[in-house]
Parts: structure tokens; C-alpha cells; sequence
């Protein structure tokens, strides 16, 4: 009894995994969005019980060499 339930639940592991592995192949076309000219607006929602929360927008450039800019120090 206690190898056909183990035979079972390593049969739905290995049937989950094979699933998961298809699915991340079968994923077409690239990531992310095309670089150009403008802002990407990101927003971020964050909500905790009753009054408690925040909402933030970002402005993103679109260039990537724009956005490499951030992360040079002010001084350089």
C-alpha cells in the first residue's frame, strides 16, 4: 500500500514537472518592449488593513543609455 501511493505521487511530480518545463519552451517572441523615445509609466500599488497603504508612479525612459544614466553617481 505504501509503494502505490508513493509510485503515485512521484508520478504527479514528474507529470508536474514535465508541464512546467513545457511551458516555459513554448513561450514565444522576446521580453520587454522596444527601445525608442518617451517614458515607460510604472505604477505600484501596496495596501495593509483598514487606512494603510501606498501608491507610487515612476517615470522610466525608454533608452536604454537614458536609463543606464540612473545608476551613474551625480558627481561623475
Amino acid at each position: 500500500m505504501d509503494w502505490i501511493f508513493f509510485f503515485i505521487v512521484m508520478a504527479i511530480v514528474a507529470i508536474i514537472a514535465a508541464l512546467a518545463i513545457l511551458g516555459q519552451r513554448s513561450k514565444p517572441g522576446k521580453r520587454g518592449s522596444d527601445p525608442g523615445t518617451g517614458h515607460h509609466i510604472l505604477h505600484s500599488d501596496y495596501q495593509s488593513g483598514v487606512g494603510g497603504g501606498n501608491v507610487k508612479t515612476w517615470k522610466v525612459p525608454r533608452s536604454p543609455k537614458e536609463y543606464a544614466k540612473f545608476f551613474v553617481p551625480k558627481a561623475k
